[in-house]
């Protein structure tokens, strides 16, 4: 009798009364496929190994996977991560323990994009100012005239990074007749010239862009690379927004920079520490627009999200390489590949 192909989905994928976290993750294809046990872990932070050396996959919502995380096992074959980033998952220990880490692009790439266009709107419309107004009757509706709008046309859009989302977000923003400018030292020139989008170095990113979007990932060339030197260069009727990692900007500089109003404004749906300190003065200033690490999460990010993790699992257990492998290396592992052969071999 050939054994389960058994998945692991850590805890935080339930409520404490048992119920999903997030319904529009559909788990049917998972539960329906032939030899698959599926389970929720205990909730742990890290992850434990020991909670996972009977299983073959792992889906990993917001769980931190670390060194001592790997089971001693050797079964685990794929850790498929619910979302783009990968920082809260040791990418080194998964290639030691021929583990394949999986991300899941396709379900980001749209919602994310919007999350940062929404952000666009938002600021240069004045939208929370005007909010305001408007709850405030006759006299607000008489300072209107003191809080004008940005337009867009003829603006400059920069991103710092154009990978799958910055060049989302460039296509999306197309109708809005800017220029568009980018540094990115992996760009893919064929890309950036059909989209339209100039390639320039990171001194003239900061310094021509009136919105400068970071849509880079964390790594430890990236963290504080928007820091106080480069914030300084920006335009003062600049806007900065951040939707990929807090750490990537110097927050401390940032809020200094707001306080200033050394830069128009800001964006920001991550923060260095999350969440951050009730007193972080970030919070108390008036011209950034902050959302919870959250303003991508739709009903339809969640189901994308989902159907890509469960997709590379099946796809593990019929002995098939995953889409969005993020250490590519453990593809030419032995001990990978006998893994993936021997579940062809079983479930096939």
């Amino acid at each position: 009798m050939t054994a389960p192909f058994r998945v692991a989905l850590s805890g935080d994928f339930k409520k404490a009364d048992g119920t999903p976290t997030y319904p529009d993750f559909d788990l049917a294809p998972l539960k329906s496929a032939p030899g698959v046990e599926m389970k929720f872990l205990d909730v742990a932070n890290p992850l434990r190994g020991e909670q996972l050396e009977d299983f073959d996959a792992l889906i990993l919502l917001t769980h931190r996977f670390a060194p001592e995380s790997v089971p001693k096992s050797g079964r685990l074959s794929v850790v498929a991560r619910f979302g783009v980033g990968f920082d809260t998952v040791d990418v080194a220990a998964c290639t030691k323990g021929d583990i394949a880490l999986c991300i899941t692009p396709d379900g980001v790439r749209r919602p994310v994009a919007v999350s940062i266009i929404t952000f666009i709107l938002a600021l240069t419309g004045k939208l929370m100012v005007k909010d305001k107004l408007a709850r405030q009757g006759a006299a607000g509706f008489a300072a209107r005239g003191d809080h004008m709008g940005v337009g867009l046309v003829g603006k400059t859009l920069g991103s710092l990074g154009v990978g799958n989302i910055g060049a989302e977000m460039f296509r999306m923003a197309k109708p809005f007749d800017m220029k568009f400018i980018s540094h990115d030292p992996f760009a893919d020139p064929k890309v950036a010239a059909e989209i339209g989008i100039e390639l320039v170095s990171m001194d003239d990113l900061f310094a021509r862009a009136d919105i400068l979007t970071v849509n880079c990932p964390l790594t430890e060339e990236t963290r504080h690379v928007v820091n106080a030197k480069r914030l300084g260069m920006m335009k003062k009727t600049a806007y900065l927004i951040n939707t990929a990692r807090g750490p990537i900007v110097d927050q401390k500089a940032l809020t200094e920079v707001l306080a200033n109003r050394r830069i128009a404004g800001a964006g920001l749906d991550v923060f260095e520490t999350e969440p951050p300190d009730a007193n972080d003065p970030i919070l108390k200033l008036d011209n950034v627009i902050l959302a919870p690490h959250a303003l991508c999460w739709t009903d339809q990010c969640f189901a994308g999200n989902g159907a890509a993790d469960v997709r590379a699992v099946l796809e593990v257990q019929q002995g098939r390489v995953p889409r969005g492998v993020v250490n590519r290396e453990v593809l030419e592992r032995a001990g990978f590949k006998a893994k993936l052969e021997s579940y062809g071999k079983q479930f096939k």
